[in-house]
């Protein structure tokens, strides 16, 4: 977390607030950077996808809401790609929703070249569909503005996870505006927030109903009085007690530094960091120069995003593979965690986003030790 953001969590954890006004306050930050209707802090995006899938399932029912994850008697088959199945469902499986899968994954089991259809979506729709799950990428299929049509004709909600599609900044409010209902974004990651938050954002209607589940309902009816902006009491019948996202609370302090990051984030202040954040990887290739590896600096896929490097590691020459490299880079001192997303390919990856000169510096040594 940059300073800013960690002076900003340590004045917050000395200050006192209603949860219920200061998520309303963030509501209005998050609704201006998305262009969204509204907006929620989450524990994290994992968070996020529960919560506003409780809120497609339950709404403002509060007789749903108290049954949650239980479902019967009302829709709660969520539609999804074959093809975009992962361990996140856990996400929105806990909020009681059963998974629908719609294409196949034919390209990856070398069985065809389609991706799933629209088609087949529309085909899947039935009475207890209750909305639509789609996880962004840069090559995720379907269209999803064309999805969110065919999901609104029916009067369907979409939610999307796109956890981790920051940068480019534009993602913030170019997937939104697709029209889909919710997003989540994670609240660390780029964005440099502290890591156990998350966004939600999309409809009024449905964040209102993810914070009726999140919050503390532990108040008298005479006495409740959330923000209208976040909870409209006018629509309810009562006061549900606490719902299926209490807990993924987040603390007073986690809110105001994930709003003070996100500033930061959508102004382009962070853009300063980039030029450094590749001179601590050239620092790491020059080290290296020599060395029984191939290093490689990977250009960015867009300019609000740094740059990372790869290293090849010469198995032959060095006695053993990447996979063992990695886990005596844990094991020294200091234990060094590398990306370890290609090595089945032979390949150690350095994200310099946490590194500063002194870090860069000691992971080029240990690095030269091992190689």
């Amino acid at each position: 977390m940059p300073r800013q953001v960690v002076e900003a969590f340590c004045e917050g954890a000395a200050e006192w607030v209603p949860l219920e006004q200061l998520q309303a306050a963030a509501s209005r930050k998050i609704a201006e950077a998305t262009g969204t209707q509204a907006g929620l802090v989450t524990g994290g995006a994992a968070a996020a996808l529960t919560l506003g899938t409780a809120a497609i399932l339950a709404g403002e029912d509060l007789g749903r809401i108290e049954r949650l994850p239980h479902c019967e008697g009302f829709p709660q088959e969520i539609l999804i790609a074959r093809e975009q199945r992962c361990g996140y469902d856990h996400a929105i499986l806990a909020a009681g929703a059963r998974f629908v899968e719609v294409g196949f994954n034919e390209i990856v089991s070398n069985a065809g070249v389609r991706r799933t259809e629209l088609w087949e979506y529309e085909a899947a729709i039935g009475s207890n569909t209750a909305g639509i799950a789609y996880r962004h990428s840069a090559d995720s299929q379907p269209d999803l503005a064309a999805l969110v049509e065919l999901a609104h004709s029916r009067g369907l909600p979409v939610i999307v996870d796109a956890a981790g599609e920051l940068p480019p900044r534009d993602n913030l409010k170019l997937i939104p505006a697709t029209g889909a209902d919710l997003v989540a974004f994670s609240g660390g990651k780029a964005i440099r927030g502290p890591q156990s938050t998350g966004i939600l954002c999309g409809s009024s209607e449905l964040i209102s109903s993810a914070a009726l589940q999140m919050l503390d309902m532990d108040d008298h009816l005479e006495l409740w009085d959330p923000p209208i902006e976040l909870i409209d009491r006018s629509r309810l019948p009562g006061i549900p007690r606490h719902g299926i996202g209490r807990g993924f609370k987040v603390a007073k302090e986690e809110i105001v530094a994930l709003l003070v990051a996100l500033d930061l984030f959508t102004s382009g202040a962070y853009d300063e960091e980039l030029p450094g954040l590749r001179s601590h990887l050239e620092t790491i290739v020059a080290a290296l120069t020599g060395n029984r590896c191939e290093c490689a600096i990977k250009e960015p896929a867009s300019p609000d995003r740094w740059a990372l490097l790869e290293i090849a590691v010469d198995a032959s020459s060095i006695g053993h593979d990447a996979f063992e490299v990695c886990r005596r880079l844990r094991a020294g001192s200091p234990p060094i965690y590398v990306g370890h997303g290609k090595l089945a390919d032979g390949v150690l990856v350095v994200n310099p986003l946490c590194l500063d000169d002194t870090q860069a510096d000691q992971l080029a040594s240990r690095l030269n030790e091992e190689l």
